[in-house]
Formats: C-alpha cells, sequence, structure tokens
C-alpha cells in the first residue's frame, strides 16, 4: 500500500495505488464500484436534501434524570437530582439538563419509547429492525457509498479517539459497524479508526499531528498534478480515477481536521471542564475511564459529526464505546444516579445544547436531524443503593432539526414513568423516521431494488 508520508516524491505507478487504498477496511476503489452498482437515484430523486446524527447513549439512560422527571410522583420514583423549568411552560426536565431546559422550544421529546430490551447491546442503531445493520448502512444502500456531488462517505462512526488521542478504546458490546442483510460495501467510515485509508494517509488528523498537514497537503498536490498531467490512462479504470480524485481533492481531510474551525468555536464544544473530579470508591477506580472518555468527548466529536454532515456525509453514528457510561446501577461497579449524571449528563447537556445554537446560527437547522437515545431506559423505582436497574418498556428519546415539531412532547408515560400511557413508539418507528427524513419514500417504494428498505419505513414515523 502507498504511504504518502513516507514517498517524498511521488511516481506515475505509485499514484496508480492510490485507487486501492481501503476506506474503513473496504478498497476505496470497490467502493465506487460499489456506488455504481447501487439503484440509480432515478427522477424525480428521492432525496430530502437532510443529514442525520445518532448520538447513542451506551448504558440506557434515565428517563427520569432526564426529560421526564415525574416531579409530583413519590420520592422512590421522581428523580432524586431535582427538576428544573424549561423555557416551554409546564415542562420539566431533570436539573443536571440545566442547558438544554433552555432550549426546550426547539425540542421534541417523546415519552412514549419503548425499546423492548433490557440488555447491554447496540439497540436500536443495530439491531433486527434494521435487518442487524447499522442504520446508516440502510442510508448508504439508497445513496451509494459517497455522496455524488462531494464524494464523502454516506455513512459514519465516531468513537471518543477520532477527537481525543488519549482516550483508550472500551469495551462496548455489539459490533456499532455492523452491516447485516445490507452487504460489507455499506460498512461505515470509521475516523480515528483502523481503515487502510486512514493509516496510509493519516487523515485522522488528531492534535498531535496537525503539525503534520503541510506536508501532506504538499505531497497530494504533487499527486494531482500528476493525475492530471498523465495522458495515458489506460491503467487506470473510472473506479480507480475516482477514488484517487477523493483522496486529492481534499474534503474528507478538510471536514477531519477541527483545526480549520474559529478556535473559539471549538472552545465552546470543548467538554473538557466536566471532566469528574469528585473521590470514586475502589470499585468505581476501574471504570473511571469510561466517564472521563465521555465527558472529555462528547462536544468536539459533536462538532466533528456537525462538519462532516455539512461537508455531505448523510449519517453519523456517535458512540462513546464503553457498555457502561450510562448505566446507573449504584451496585459498586457501576455510580448512583447522581454521581452518574454528575459525571456524564453535564456534559452531555453541554456537547447537545453548544450543538443545537451552532446549527442554529448557521442556518442548518432544518437540515441535521440530531437523535438522542440508548438501549434501554431505567427502573421506575430507585434501588435500596440510590441505583436504577435496567428496564425495557419506557426508554428516554430526544429529537431535534429537520422539520421535526419544535417545543412538542410526543406520547405519555404512566404515573410511575414506567409504561407508555399513550400509543408507544419502538425502535421501528425510529428507522421509519430517519427514513422519512431523509428520503422521499415514495419514490424509495417505486424502486424494486430498495424494497428492504421500502418495508423499514412502513411504521409511522415519529412526529412526522
Amino acid at each position: 500500500m502507498l504511504n504518502i508520508h513516507e514517498t517524498p516524491h511521488l511516481t506515475r505507478r505509485q499514484l496508480l495505488k492510490i485507487g486501492g487504498l481501503g476506506l474503513g477496511g473496504l478498497s476505496l476503489a470497490n467502493l465506487f464500484a460499489a456506488k455504481s452498482a447501487a439503484a440509480p437515484l432515478s427522477s424525480p430523486s428521492p432525496l430530502n436534501g437532510k443529514s442525520v446524527i445518532f448520538l447513542f447513549q451506551q448504558g440506557g439512560p434515565s428517563q427520569f434524570e432526564t426529560f421526564d422527571p415525574k416531579p409530583d410522583a413519590s420520592s422512590d420514583i421522581r428523580t432524586i437530582t431535582g427538576v428544573t423549568q424549561t423555557n416551554v411552560p409546564g415542562l420539566y426536565f431533570g436539573d443536571t439538563l440545566e442547558q438544554l431546559s433552555r432550549q426546550a422550544d426547539k425540542l421534541t421529546i417523546v415519552r412514549s419509547f419503548q425499546t423492548g430490551n433490557a440488555a447491554h447491546n447496540i439497540r436500536p442503531i443495530v439491531g433486527p429492525e434494521s435487518l442487524d445493520a447499522n442504520i446508516g448502512s440502510l442510508v448508504s444502500r439508497v445513496l451509494g457509498p459517497t455522496n455524488a456531488v462531494t464524494s464523502m462517505p454516506t455513512n459514519a462512526v465516531l468513537f471518543p479517539q477520532s477527537v481525543c488521542s488519549d482516550v483508550t478504546r472500551g469495551s462496548a458490546r455489539g459490533d456499532i459497524t455492523a452491516t447485516g442483510a445490507i452487504g460489507p460495501m455499506h460498512a461505515p467510515f470509521l475516523p480515528g479508526g483502523t481503515g487502510q485509508l486512514l493509516r496510509n494517509l493519516r487523515l485522522n488528523l488528531t492534535p498531535d499531528r496537525f503539525s503534520d498537514r503541510q506536508a501532506l497537503l504538499a505531497q497530494l498536490g504533487q499527486a494531482q498534478r500528476l493525475l492530471e498531467n498523465e495522458t495515458n490512462m489506460q491503467d487506470f479504470d473510472r473506479n480507480q480515477r475516482q477514488a484517487a480524485e477523493v483522496l486529492l481533492n481534499g474534503r474528507v481531510a478538510d471536514a477531519l481536521d477541527l483545526s480549520r474551525e474559529d478556535p473559539r468555536l471549538v472552545a465552546r464544544y470543548d467538554t473538557a471542564r466536566f471532566v469528574p473530579s469528585h473521590n470514586w470508591s475502589h470499585a468505581n477506580r476501574g471504570r473511571r475511564g469510561y466517564y472521563t472518555g465521555q465527558a472529555k468527548s462528547i462536544g468536539k466529536l459533536l462538532l466533528l459529526a456537525r462538519r462532516l454532515c455539512e461537508a455531505g456525509c448523510g449519517f453519523v453514528t456517535i458512540h462513546a464505546d464503553y457498555e457502561g457510561v450510562w448505566d446507573f446501577h449504584a451496585d459498586g461497579e457501576n455510580l448512583n444516579v447522581i454521581d452518574g449524571m454528575a459525571a456524564i449528563g453535564r456534559s452531555f447537556d453541554h456537547a447537545v445544547s453548544t450543538f443545537i445554537g451552532d446549527v442554529e446560527a448557521r442556518g442548518m437547522d432544518d437540515n441535521i436531524l440530531l437523535i438522542c437515545t440508548g438501549e434501554m431506559g431505567r427502573t421506575p423505582r430507585i434501588n435500596r443503593n440510590g441505583g436504577r436497574d435496567h428496564w425495557a418498556r419506557l426508554a428516554p428519546l430526544m429529537m431535534y432539526g429537520a422539520g421535526m415539531p419544535r417545543g412538542r412532547v410526543i406520547g405519555q408515560s404512566t404515573r410511575d414513568g414506567g409504561e407508555p400511557n399513550s400509543d408507544p413508539f419502538n425502535s421501528s418507528n425510529l428507522i421509519s423516521t430517519v427514513l422519512h427524513t431523509m428520503f422521499d419514500m415514495g419514490q424509495i417504494r417505486l424502486r424494486p431494488a430498495l424494497a428492504q428498505i421500502s418495508r423499514l419505513g412502513e411504521p409511522m414515523p415519529i412526529g412526522i
């Protein structure tokens, strides 16, 4: 494989190797072949011009300490972190979400959402409802693996390591990059991950590698000139040439490079100030890195996700990469509810609030749908240690942007916050919401090659 950093002077032979570089483990030339094999975007186009960011809250966030605090319930049920009045009359959040409470008029809160799942896995982002594929792979199946206009990858997954070089990999359950019945050609792009493209071109621009950028650009410029001056291109098939041009146009590297943002905006997104500083019990000490990694990275991950969507990426999954981040059992291994919300709730509140302000200021609020949920919710009653345990029958769900109803609560929960008290929504409804947000499903249904995707769009979408 060609490594540009180790190749001071490119030859034509070396340039031809660019088309064989991998994107997230997939040959880049083969990726364009897959794009060509995808069902063509007929006229009228099924595209709605919108992107989705799925912030997956691994571990199962508590509905009581976030968006359904039940202030009038008994003390063993209602939130134990206190409540805060939002800027929507009569709507309360848990008091850790102080900043989001001032932006509630922009949010869609779903109080009758259930995953039907009480185990640590990665549903609903990957599960039987999504054909055992990352939801982004469904999007890739429709659009092709790359954006037809910008040549950006259509589907991406961001881990904390994408923005923080000193955060170690965790032990998340399940394969967040799974493609299931959709096929490996539609695997997500992994910035900062292990894809061959990132190893060879060093596009995972962690802070300690910013100084290499000028050398990389200089050599990419040399490669561009070589490609433009080449007169005998019989060795370059169409897919290889397109692959080379994607690497040489710099869009992927630019989108991943946070140094190209206004430093003041990067500072606003930075959540490192929320790294928990309280004393850790001996039992919790081993998991301290989980909470620290989440608190340090979540803001910049949302900024990076916004940049990828702005550059043409269709679906971005943000994953904490740790199975127990929102897992507040208070069982000696996991934090109790109060300490857990202090450890990660405040960084979540700040990051999402900053993202909303940024997107609104850019006039992109109708272009990006943000989804925040986990694989389950938490028990209605607080356990004897001050924690909440796994719960399948109700989970918090917050959405923002892309035409979702603003300042609205959809559905109701029972008095104890444990069950839907109105028509329930589930993972199939959420997947349908994504598809209806991004596509004209009427056009999708006219394309026999996309029959699988069409069926996934049949359940009632939420709030659309």
